[in-house]
């Protein structure tokens, strides 16, 4: 908390805060619980289309899949307690989302990772990425939630620290929607699941500063620890109550503890609550009123509940064997009372917890865009370092460890461009999430509106309509004059790129402070994406013998911020700009042509360009033989047209007797080549500039473990 606000506080109450409502005040008054620098930025996403029932504000967005479900979803980070303790980090992170989708009265069904790590050379960040895959594997496969997909990057920027972001989705029919907030007085307040121990405690307040070089030492303590146990109990149990239809409000005690949870439901309607902080059932003797009120201990939810209602919600909770206590209860006058033993240890105005003052720093314009000379390397020495980056290789090794399949619904499984849920006998859910740190570093705005873009591309090369999107914000301190900055231009891409396909934003996340001992991470915006598909239409990606390659878009002279760029040490150029309106026209055209039956697969260029989109295509089948100088392009440069990572773009294998149809449904489209064969050949004029085995290039692909000592 700064000055200037502790200052405001006094004058608001008139009196210095005692220790309690100090400590209180300090979790609510965090970046990471009030999003005080982010919300006059937030301002301008769009959260509203067709398919949106309920938006931003709660602890998940949900959207219409059709008249009898529901989609809830969600995102969150959990990148300091990661940093500090990977496996517990990431595992609680796990619980947290699924909890957030839970309380508004969904099954979770799914689960997406997208984690970023420092170079893999470096022992700390492998420890770092071991430590979180197995805390994400160890939660999602014990309570049942498959994780289906994701992404892992890796960046210098992020030596010895890592970005764990986590998406969930849930079902629900309507009838069981659950709000966060209560909108009437007299209500019990009801704890149930785990004890509260000491862990945990200031969470937020970490959460909301820089980390230190001895941050592992000092912070552990603010780490929670993961019990999957419970909280599948706590599923099972929380689902069987809200289907009584008597559950009136919901939340999970994640960020912020007991005092987050119960104000937020009690302020936003302008109701009050009195706790009752020595009922709550402690793990640890001797805590203080404080600790119980802000710790961050996992796997608890707070019902509130008539009390004509109390004791058959109870009996449910004991038939799972889960502890409940009833700590408090709602009240009409807008104030928030603790008693401790008999005592009133807290009594603050409820608007003072929950209605904090916007925080607007200084912006600093700062763009890393600059000319750079096109790299003097060779064809085949570009695409080798790029196949074999750690970005680029196949991160099987990493969803191996995950149950992906567990609940029976996964349809497409990681490794492609979306997964798909099945969600009933003829639809399913395609769910999906990206990011580029190196495009948003070069140029924040453009950045945007590319993650956007490719959740798009990834979604229709399933053949699925784009719903909805959520997005989580991982920027260094908002202090930095260049990273407010660099964050405001990134929520205008993301909202001029969304309003362009006629998306809404249905939740989010915002992580600020991510540096480690004064250094910044990259600005890195990840956004998910939700799509409906037809069961029966799905598209392949792998390629066939005896069929067209066709490209979609046009490839132009963009390699700032690309996979090549990096692995040959250039930092500058300019990075692809988002073409709205072709992206649309191309991502309708794609639709259609599965529709129709027209494609037989379907891949979108991104991370590595055309190169490598190719190349994953032909892993998926057979190989290919086709003429670089073929694609539709603005350049004549061979590595600008393999390995730009322009947006816009698919590649596309069919019958050729489709191909007048096809190539009506594109302003730019063109054939490249064919497949077949097990070699994956380009060529350069009609001239061979590389020839490789598939099952040569597939065993580099799966190399990811050696880098972790594993295998040969």
């Amino acid at each position: 908390m700064f000055p200037h606000e502790e200052k405001l506080i006094c004058e608001r109450l008139n009196r210095e805060p005692n220790e309690v409502e100090k400590a209180m005040l300090e979790v609510m008054w965090s970046e990471h619980a009030s999003y005080k620098s982010s919300r006059p930025f937030l301002r301008l996403l769009p959260t509203e289309n067709e398919h949106v029932v309920l938006g931003p504000g709660e602890d998940a967005g949900i959207v219409k899949f059709d008249d009898e479900t529901w989609i809830a979803v969600g995102i969150e980070s959990h990148n300091h307690p990661s940093a500090v303790e990977p496996y517990g980090g990431a595992a609680t992170g796990v619980g947290g989302i699924v909890r957030d989708i839970l309380c508004m009265g969904a099954r979770p069904i799914a689960l997406l990772d997208p984690i970023r790590f420092g170079p893999l050379e470096k022992e700390r960040n492998r420890y770092l990425l071991e430590g979180v895959v197995k805390g994400i594997a160890d939660y999602g496969n014990r309570i049942g939630v498959p994780t289906v997909g994701g992404e892992t990057e890796f960046d210098e920027s992020l030596n010895n620290y890592t970005l764990v972001n986590v998406a969930c989705v849930g079902v629900m029919r309507p009838e069981h929607l659950v709000h966060s907030y209560v909108s009437e007085a007299g209500l019990k307040l009801v704890l149930v699941g785990n004890r509260t121990g000491r862990d945990g405690i200031h969470g937020v307040t970490f959460a909301s500063e820089e980390l230190s070089e001895n941050a592992e030492e000092e912070d552990r303590s603010a780490v929670q620890i993961p019990d999957p146990f419970t909280e599948k109990l706590l599923i099972e149990a929380t689902l069987e109550a809200v289907y009584t239809g008597k559950v009136k409000a919901l939340k999970d005690l994640g960020g912020g503890g007991l005092v987050c949870a119960s104000s937020e439901m009690a302020g936003k309607k302008g109701f009050g609550a009195v706790v009752y902080a020595d009922r709550v059932p402690l793990r640890e003797p001797g805590m203080s009123p404080t600790e119980v009120m802000i710790s961050e201990s996992q796997e608890r939810m707070l019902f509130a509940v008539k009390p004509e209602d109390v004791e058959e919600i109870g009996r449910i909770f004991e038939k799972y064997e889960l502890e409940w206590t009833v700590v408090g209860e709602i009240i009409e006058e807008p104030r928030y009372i603790v008693y401790w033993k008999g005592k009133k240890v807290a009594d603050l105005p409820i608007d003072l917890l929950t209605d904090v003052p916007t925080m607007e720093w200084k912006l600093r314009p700062h763009s890393a865009e600059r000319p750079v000379e096109t790299p003097g390397v060779g064809f085949g020495e570009a695409f080798e370092v790029v196949w074999s980056s750690p970005n680029i290789l196949s991160k099987s090794w990493i969803w191996q460890q995950y149950d992906h399949e567990v609940q029976g619904r996964t349809v497409l499984k990681p490794g492609r461009d979306s997964a798909v849920l099945k969600i009933n006998e003829k639809y399913g859910l395609a769910f999906v999430a990206d990011g580029n740190p190196r495009h948003s570093h070069l140029n924040p705005y453009h950045g945007a509106m590319g993650a956007v873009a490719e959740v798009v591309r990834n979604l229709v090369s399933v053949g699925a309509e784009p719903l909805a999107l959520v997005d989580n914000l991982n920027f260094a301190s908002p202090e930095r004059l260049e990273v407010y900055w660099s964050f405001g231009e990134t929520v205008r891409g993301l909202a001029d790129a969304a309003k362009a396909f006629g998306l809404a934003y249905v939740s989010g996340n915002v992580s600020f402070y991510n540096e480690v001992a004064g250094r910044p991470i990259k600005p890195t915006p990840v956004v998910a994406g939700l799509g409906k598909v037809e069961l029966e239409k799905i598209s392949s990606m792998g390629l066939e013998d005896d069929l067209l390659i066709g490209v979609v878009g046009v490839t132009r002279k963009e390699l700032g911020g690309s996979e090549l760029y990096a692995r040959l040490g250039i930092d500058g150029g300019f990075v692809p700009r988002v073409d709205l309106d072709e992206e649309k026209v191309n991502a309708e055209g794609i639709l259609k042509a599965i529709e129709k039956g027209l494609v037989s697969s379907v891949h979108d260029v991104s991370k590595g360009g055309l190169a490598v989109a190719l190349v994953e295509m032909a892993m998926r089948g057979v190989g290919f033989t086709v003429d670089l100088t073929k694609v539709p392009s603005e350049t004549s440069n061979p590595l600008e047209v393999a390995f730009s990572e322009s947006h816009g773009r698919y590649i596309v294998a069919f019958p050729e007797d489709n191909l007048d149809e096809l190539r009506g449904l594109f302003r730019h489209f063109a054939v490249i080549g064919n497949a077949g064969g097990s070699n994956a050949v380009f060529l350069w004029n009609g001239e061979e500039i590389l020839r490789k085995p598939v099952s040569e290039l597939k065993k580099t692909h799966e190399s990811l473990p050696k880098f972790l000592g594993e295998g040969e």
